[in-house]
Parts: structure tokens; sequence; C-alpha cells
């Protein structure tokens, strides 16, 4: 999916219900997430829900894994990583995640912990293509 795919599918979506089910069928999309990678080093500081995330590099471009505990969280990491894997460190530095988050509607429908927990794997992600 692209992110143009992501935000079209998410305007037709008018109530949070509907929002909250599409996130949730987002993470399902995710591939899985070998349990040897579920380790203190791949964990996500700053989420309530227990997260982990992998980084590969290839060619120049990053690929980033995730899973997470918790449904929704699952949902948000799907999100992201439709925005940034196959990029370069210039490209992902590029995307402004935040803008995507708000006008998905994100930003005024999920709890502050979810919300922290988005901009910490966000925060993740950029210190993972700023330092190798």
């Amino acid at each position: 999916m692209t992110p143009e795919e992501l935000s079209e599918n998410f305007s037709y979506l008018t109530d949070w219900e509907d929002k909250y089910r599409y996130l949730i069928e987002l993470g399902e999309t995710l591939p899985p997430f070998p349990d040897t990678d579920k380790t203190e080093e791949n964990k996500v500081d700053g989420c309530l829900s227990q997260v982990w995330m992998t980084a590969k590099q290839q060619d120049g471009k990053y690929f980033f894994n995730a899973t997470s505990d918790a449904h929704i969280v699952r949902g948000l990491e799907a999100i992201l990583l439709t925005l940034i894997n196959g990029k370069t460190a210039a490209e992902i530095q590029n995307v402004d995640i935040t803008a995507v988050f708000r006008d998905l509607g994100l930003e005024e429908h999920l709890s502050p912990t979810r919300r922290n927990g988005f901009f910490a794997m966000t925060e993740r992600i950029h210190r993972i293509v700023n330092h190798r």
C-alpha cells in the first residue's frame, strides 16, 4: 500500500469507530515478527504497550519490521512502515509523519499514551537512520 492509498482509505471512513477497525486491520497486515527479535535492544521505550522494532539496510534503503501486544499500536506501526519502508535516510527524514498523523485524523482520537507511543516509534526510526 502506498501513502496515498492509505490517506484515501482513511478519507472514506467517516467516523472514529470505522477508523479504529481499519487501524486494527492494518495491524493484521504486518509481516510476522520473530520471537527471537523480541529483545530489550529492539524494544521501543516510551510506549505503554510492548513494542519491538527492527531495521535492515539494503542498497542504502531501510526496511523496518515491528510488532506490539496491542492491536491499535500494531495498526499505527503499519502506518509508519507504509510511510518509510524502502526509503533512504534522507527520504525518511523528509516524511512529515506528524502531518500524516494529523491528516489521517489520528491526533484527535487517540489517547495521549498511544499518541506518545506513536511518536516514540517515530523517534526510534529517526535515531536508527541517523546513526547507522
